[in-house]
């Protein structure tokens, strides 16, 4: 059925012609259609329970179910009209059919509940429309609309749009990026998770390329703008997504291809029916039992009963094609930022040096740091808060934007940050000498130096999700053929994820093309790809993909518009379970639908023969419109032996007994 079509019209018939944008329009038409729907039900609800209350057969009853079936019906049947003016003989009069079939006996209940699912089917199914829309009005609030201009010497605020290249703006910290470009002067840490998908803040200095829609953490910069507008990094991510939403194919429904030829099948048996019998009864029990009634309930009850199961467990499914084509997926292609990792800064390892314990290192340490806002800042305090470390207070805090940190604590003056600014305050010595941890890998180290001597380091890192390893197993245990990782990430730090988590493939350094470029490979072998991100630079690939899935907790606005599955809770482990529940739905639709011909079958036989009457006919319906119904709710339960997301053990009390040189791994948090 495509009612779709009505609410379409409904907004603006001149629309197509007017040229401007009725997004708003639309969308507040769906929510009239929906209030309307809700109306309706309400109505067919209260004629059951006044029967219960009082009397069976009352014309209060009565009239509530007529009324909430004429609200239901009202949409249903205008868009058959409509189709029946223009010349097209599609599902649309089939349901109208078995509507005004149900309602000719006088069961205005059934009308109404038909309706009611065919129209709930169709608003859930329009609410996709406005994904592509969404996505890029996200895009464009993460996008700054003015920017800092330098002309002589002197600072002018103005808009983004009037940005050339060769221009130079000058970035404060906590400022968005303009556009694409070249570092000048200034230094300063750089957020671009963004667009390369890199989990650590980025350092940069003068001569350093930036991407516009990325963020400064700290220090003033002066950058020459390279690229603007529509041609930076960031603009390209925009036209990818419209692009790769373009070459989506809209889902047709097996019920579309063949239900067009039924309605007239059915006018033409009843005609024969009258014609050979001229029996009036038994022409209305025909076109009764033909109502369709388990064809029409085939598919929404079965994707209602899977939609309540996945949102049950914290997945949202926004377009409901994606939740039947789940059932076909053979590959999955994973983003590492924010999807197989936390996204977040940890503390993994402290190391003291001398007689210096890990209480003492970690106390000093977030004692200087809680001034800051800097990601490592912040995961050092976190673990000592965790860890129950009472702080001291500080004075005299300096801090060199993106290289570390001074402060008195105790009247010792405490320096924090990466091997390089130790050395520019005077510390001597091989600061490296301890350290056993790579950078490369996706460590970030920090140094801590009391009085010109170093006491310990520190190292952080992005830490991997406890559920990832046990569900990629769940995957290939459930006949997925190839999984890969594709990161904007480093190599080193991209393969130690996937090493850690058993990921069979990986390719790193991928900027957002790249990533398409990836998936549409994937496709061009026949393979159907999900894909998983959370960021901005996966909305291109996430629109390219055969179904999309987004880390809709952690991840941002423009992913999850982007895709049409969203994992609110983060739990990769839903992943198995949602392709088992879509193949689950597949089972069952096509159990409603073999039942459905049956039914029909043998229904149509018995009518034209005379042993079914009208009121039998209608009992029957409703009989096999129950069953399919509750053959469908047998899918809501699903998911419930599922255990809630395992947690990581807390981390060692840094105040525990520990070799006071040695070093101290910390088990790795969830976020």
């Amino acid at each position: 059925m495509q009612v779709t079509s009505l609410l379409s019209r409904q907004a603006d018939p001149n629309c197509a012609e007017c040229g401007h944008d009725h997004g708003a329009l639309a969308h507040t038409h769906t929510n009239v259609k929906l209030t309307q729907t809700i109306v309706g039900l309400i109505f067919v609800l209260n004629s059951f329970l006044v029967d219960w209350v009082f009397q069976r057969g009352t014309t209060v009853a009565g009239l509530s179910a007529l009324f909430g079936a004429c609200i239901l019906g009202y949409p249903i049947l205008k868009v058959a009209f409509l189709d029946l003016r223009n010349g097209v003989l599609s599902i649309n009069e089939l349901v109208a059919l078995g509507v005004l079939a149900s309602a000719a006996t006088g069961d205005f209940r059934t009308a109404g509940i038909v309706a009611f699912f065919m129209l709930m089917g169709e608003i859930i199914e329009t609410r996709t429309a406005a994904g592509a829309r969404a996505s890029i009005e996200s895009l464009v609030k993460i996008t700054p609309t003015k920017a800092r201009r330098l002309t002589g010497g002197r600072e002018e605020e103005v808009p983004s749009s009037e940005l050339k290249i060769g221009d130079v703006i000058r970035v404060r910290p906590g400022d968005n990026i303009a556009a694409d470009g070249v570092i000048t002067s200034g230094q300063g840490s750089l957020n671009q998770a963004n667009i390369t998908g890199e989990s650590l803040p980025v350092d940069k200095s003068p001569g350093d390329p930036v991407f516009a829609g990325t963020i400064n953490l700290t220090g003033a910069l002066d950058i020459k703008v390279t690229k603007a507008g529509q041609d930076t990094t960031l603009g390209r991510v925009r036209e990818l997504i419209l692009a790769a939403e373009k070459t989506k194919l809209p889902f047709m429904r097996i019920i579309d291809q063949y239900m067009h030829f039924y309605t007239p099948l059915v006018l033409v048996i009843a005609a024969l029916v009258w014609a050979f019998t001229k029996d009036l009864n038994r022409v209305i029990a025909t076109l009764v039992v033909a109502c369709p009634c388990a064809f029409i309930l085939a598919t929404p009850s079965a994707m209602v009963a899977a939609l309540s199961a996945a949102a049950r467990l914290g997945i949202l499914v926004k377009n409901i094609a994606d939740l039947e084509a789940a059932a076909r997926i053979t590959a999955f292609v994973f983003d590492k930022t924010g999807t197989l990792t936390t996204g977040k800064l940890a503390v993994s390892r402290l190391n003291p040096v001398g007689d210096v314990v890990p209480a003492e290192l970690l106390r000093l340490a977030a004692s200087v740091e809680r001034f800051s806002n800097h990601p490592t800042a912040k995961a050092l305090v976190q673990l000592a808060e965790e860890a129950g470390v009472p702080l001291t207070p500080a004075t005299d805090f300096k801090e060199a934007a993106g290289r570390g940190v001074i402060a008195t604590v105790e009247g010792a003056r405490i320096m924090i940050g990466r091997a390089a600014f130790l050395k520019e305050q005077g510390i001597t010595g091989d600061l490296m000498q301890s350290v056993d941890l790579d950078e490369a890998a996706g460590f970030s180290l920090l140094f801590i130096a009391r009085n010109q001597e170093c006491i310990g380091w520190v190292g952080l890192q992005d830490q991997v999700r406890v559920e990832a390893g046990q569900a990629l197993k769940e995957l290939q245990q459930a006949g997925i053929r190839r999984l890969a990782m594709v990161s904007g990430d480093r190599k080193p730090v991209a393969e130690r994820v996937a090493a850690e988590i058993g990921m069979p493939e990986v390719v790193a350094e991928c900027l957002p093309q790249d990533k398409v470029e990836f998936v549409k490979a994937y496709k061009a072998k026949g393979y159907r790809v999900a894909v998983i991100g959370d960021g901005v630079n996966d909305a291109p690939a996430l629109a390219a993909g055969d179904i999309s899935i987004a880390m809709g907790a952690a991840g941002s606005e423009v992913a999850i518009h982007s895709a049409t599955i969203a994992l609110m809770n983060n739990d990769l482990r839903r992943l198995p379970f949602l392709v088992k529940l879509s193949r689950m739905a597949r089972g069952v639709i096509n159990q409603n639908f073999m039942f459905g011909v049956c039914f029909i079958v043998g229904g149509l036989a018995a009518a034209a023969a005379g042993y079914l009457n009208p009121i039998v006919a209608a009992i029957l319906h409703n009989a096999g419109a129950l069953f399919v119904v509750f053959n469908s709710a047998r899918l809501v339960r699903q998911g419930e032996e599922l255990e809630p997301l395992p947690t990581a053990t807390e981390p060692p009390d840094a105040r525990g007994p520990v070799e006071p040189a040695g070093p101290v791994t910390l088990t790795p948090q969830v976020a």
